[in-house]
């Protein structure tokens, strides 16, 4: 049996590179499923997402989403793109095999915890307050090259990670430290500086009134003394005031005593992001 994907419609491209389209997966030209394929404009066109993958009931458990999938990869590289994405629902156990099946890495996770009434107080001699103008100025200075940093270490190119880093501060920080619904929190012990926190309020789940944590940091002297915990608090503060319930995050999978600090505070998982490098 022949496994095709059929395009449906014409290739949609923007003015800025970022490709979609959507085909019918045919088993010797008989529609089995279907697929949407496009490029992530945070990455850039050498990036491809697979953002919908189905097969019809009926013809599920016969291989057909694998034989699919590497179909799309063989579309991607047409497209010039060097890895491929993909993202599920954390419950989502037969597509998370299949992907793994197929070299496909877990790089990241959204996790998301339902908050209570009352935040976490700070602890004795800790206080927190906003970030004032000159401290954003030094936060953000170096704060692209954090991020890019970080999706570089994980398989990205640099040219990619730079592009993630600069549209994710057009989205989230489009005036910088006034923009509307943003948060800077630091927070200090008995005075002293050890970290900072960003919070924006944003809904983690359609409907529902949310915050996310874009970002926590605790300078390198004082890790390991409990600060990111505490730091965690005060975002649930800031989302508390915002009539937030629910507060989210984006994590990598390999940073793991951040994943365990998260869980320990009652987050939970909702997303996996899979990448694989196309050859």
């Amino acid at each position: 049996m022949t496994t095709t994907l059929r395009p449906t419609g014409p290739l949609s491209e923007t003015p800025d590179g970022v490709r979609n389209r959507a085909y019918q997966v045919c088993v010797n030209s008989r529609p089995v499923g279907a697929v949407e394929l496009g490029t992530d404009p945070s990455f850039g066109p050498t990036a491809g997402v697979v953002h919908a993958l189905r097969i019809d009931e009926a013809d599920r458990r016969r291989g057909r989403g694998t034989v699919a999938a590497l179909a799309a990869e063989e579309v991607l590289r047409g497209w010039g793109c060097r890895q491929v994405l993909a993202s599920m629902p954390a419950d989502a156990a037969v597509p998370r095999r299949m992907l793994q099946a197929l070299g496909y890495g877990e790089r990241s996770v959204n996790m998301v915890k339902d908050l209570t009434p009352a935040a976490p107080a700070l602890p004795p001699g800790v206080s927190e307050r906003p970030m004032d103008a000159r401290e954003f100025a030094q936060w953000s200075a170096g704060a692209d090259a954090r991020f890019s940093a970080n999706w570089a270490s994980r398989g990205m190119t640099r040219e990619q990670a730079r592009a993630k880093a600069e549209a994710s501060r057009r989205q989230n920080l489009p005036d910088g430290l006034a923009t509307p619904g943003t948060a800077f929190r630091v927070l200090a012990v008995r005075g002293a500086d050890v970290g900072r926190v960003w919070v924006a309020r944003q809904e983690v789940v359609p409907g529902v009134p949310g915050a996310y944590v874009y970002e926590v940091e605790v300078d390198a002297a004082d890790r390991g003394r409990g600060h990111g915990r505490t730091l965690m608090g005060v975002a649930e503060r800031v989302a508390l005031d915002w009539d937030a319930r629910m507060l989210g995050l984006h994590v990598f999978t390999d940073n793991v005593p951040a994943v365990r600090l998260y869980a320990s505070l009652g987050y939970r998982v909702t997303a996996r992001h899979f990448a694989k490098r196309l050859l």
